[in-house]
C-alpha cells in the first residue's frame, strides 16, 4: 500500500513540476481609455421669486434666491455652462442668475432673454465641483406696473472643451 501511495505522490509532484516550469512569466496586455466626460446637474426644485417692497423714491427691490445647487464633473479644459429662457420676461422686469464656479474657473450673473444664450460659467477645466450655488435675482421697475404671477423654464446647457 505504501509502494502505491508513493506512486501516486511521485506522479503528482511530477505533474506540478511540469506545471511550474510551464508558469514561468506571462504577459497580457491590457487596453484602456478614458474618454471625454461633461456631466452637470441642477436641482430641479422650483424656485419662486416675488417683489413685494420698495423704497419710496426707487424701483422695487429686487428679491434673490440661493436655494438652488448645481455640480459639474469634466476631464476637458475650458468647457462652459450657458442658459437661456424660452420667451422674454415682461417689460421692465429682468431675471437674472449666477451660478457659482468651481476651483479655477470663471462665473458671471447674467439678466437671461430669449434665444440668447449667456455664458454664466467659463473656463471650466479637468475639475469636480458639488453644491455649488445657484442664485437667481428678479427685479423690476416701478414702469413695470403689477405683473400676476408666471414663469420661465431656465434652460441649461454645457458645451464640452477641448
Amino acid at each position: 500500500m505504501f509502494a502505491k501511495f508513493a506512486g501516486r505522490t511521485a506522479a503528482v509532484l511530477s505533474l506540478m513540476a511540469g506545471l511550474a516550469s510551464a508558469a514561468g512569466a506571462q504577459t497580457q496586455t491590457v487596453n484602456f481609455e478614458v474618454k471625454a466626460i461633461n456631466q452637470f446637474s441642477i436641482t430641479s426644485t422650483p424656485v419662486t421669486l416675488t417683489i413685494t417692497t420698495a423704497t419710496a423714491g426707487s424701483d422695487p427691490t429686487p428679491v434673490t434666491d440661493n436655494s438652488s445647487v448645481w455640480a459639474v464633473t469634466t476631464n476637458q479644459t475650458n468647457a462652459k455652462i450657458s442658459a437661456s429662457i424660452p420667451t422674454d420676461m415682461p417689460t421692465g422686469v429682468t431675471l437674472g442668475v449666477q451660478l457659482a464656479a468651481p476651483a479655477g474657473a470663471t462665473s458671471t450673473a447674467k439678466n437671461l432673454a430669449s434665444g440668447t444664450a449667456q455664458d454664466l460659467v467659463t473656463g471650466i477645466t479637468k475639475v469636480k465641483g458639488n453644491a455649488l450655488t445657484v442664485t437667481y435675482t428678479l427685479s423690476a421697475t416701478a414702469a413695470a406696473g403689477v405683473i400676476a404671477a408666471d414663469s420661465r423654464v431656465v434652460t441649461y446647457t454645457m458645451t464640452p472643451g477641448t
